[in-house]
């Protein structure tokens, strides 16, 4: 029996529902997958709220990893039995089952289990390309992170490790501070009882930093913008606290700044780019030099309360589902 998480109308955690769903066989370059493990991200409510527009009623989640049950006509990079992950539309990830684009599916190589794959395609994704793509950051350079014990947090200070890059991050307790620290952040700052501009500048020289990685959104930007050095970039990749007023005019106040508001879908839309990136992303999880911490773990019958835990900032790390 297939059952998904659905939501018929937008709101608070408590318009998501546990339905029984039909779910067919492949068509054409489609598969039919069994998931194992399913991602938790903050994307996910902004479209439960609203906020990510989608056509009701509908499924949700756009992160998960599992095994290939079934292949359609003309599929071809995976097959029955495979083991796969995947993020991105369309969604319904929040299931047991689904028919899905084969398209989105990247085959898990061995030593990635479906757990791991689940916990971090988006967050280590995303780490990529902010890394390997949005910037030419080089070797000493100091950059300035939101909610660094994040599920992408912790993954781009240990890449951000790897490529000599100094990570100042801003946390808001003394327990993520450690996990942050432990995971390769350079620099923590308690945004709740310090400055984050000020401290950024005294970290700096007051030289202010070349980017700032902002995930969190209206409550940061102003402190972002300030944070940033003359011609610095702001890279506006979250909207947690809710979308940020950009005033142009104070672009050019603080240091002629530029701004770019990206989405990993831009960046993974090419399947040679999108296989590249996993690609290194796999090579340093596989090896160790990277390691995925998966913090909380839920069923899906509990997104409910994994909702509420995640806007309430109770997470750390990575979140799951696991069936």
């Amino acid at each position: 029996m297939v059952h998904a998480i659905r939501f018929h109308e937008t709101g608070g955690p408590d318009v998501m529902r546990w339905e029984e769903v039909p779910v067919g066989d492949p068509g054409p370059g489609e598969v039919r997958i069994r998931h194992v493990a399913v991602g938790l991200n903050f994307a996910d409510t902004y479209f439960r709220s609203g906020l990510y527009p989608a056509p009701l009623p509908a499924g949700l989640g756009v992160e998960a990893a599992g095994v290939v049950e079934a292949v359609g006509e003309g599929v071809a990079h995976v097959a029955e039995g495979d083991s796969v992950t995947y993020t991105g539309s369309p969604l319904g990830a929040y299931s047991t089952e689904r028919v899905m684009p084969a398209g989105s599916l990247i085959k898990l190589p061995d030593g990635i289990s479906c757990e791991s794959a689940a916990a971090m395609t988006m967050r280590g994704l995303t780490s990529a390309y902010l890394l390997r793509r949005i910037h030419p950051l080089r070797t000493g350079d100091t950059v300035l992170l939101h909610a660094a014990a994040g599920g992408v947090g912790l993954i781009f200070c240990q890449w951000a490790k790897l490529l000599g890059i100094n990570v100042i991050g801003t946390v808001s307790s003394e327990e993520k501070a450690e996990i942050a620290r432990a995971h390769g952040c350079d620099h923590v700052i308690h945004y709740r009882r310090e400055d984050v501009a000020e401290r950024v500048r005294e970290l700096t020289d007051g030289a202010g930093v070349p980017v700032v990685f902002d995930s969190v959104g209206k409550d940061t930007v102003a402190g972002s913008m300030a944070s940033l050095r003359r011609r610095g970039l702001l890279v506006c990749f979250g909207t947690a606290s809710g979308v940020p007023p950009l005033d142009a005019m104070q672009l050019a106040v603080h240091g002629s700044l530029f701004v770019t508001r990206p989405a990993l879908a831009d960046y993974i839309a090419e399947p040679a780019e999108r296989d590249a990136l996993a690609s290194e992303l796999f090579g340093h999880v596989a090896s160790g030099r990277i390691k995925i911490q998966i913090n909380q773990r839920y069923s899906l019958q509990d997104a409910v309360h994994a909702h509420r835990d995640l806007e309430a900032g109770r997470t750390t790390g990575s979140s799951v589902f696991v069936l």
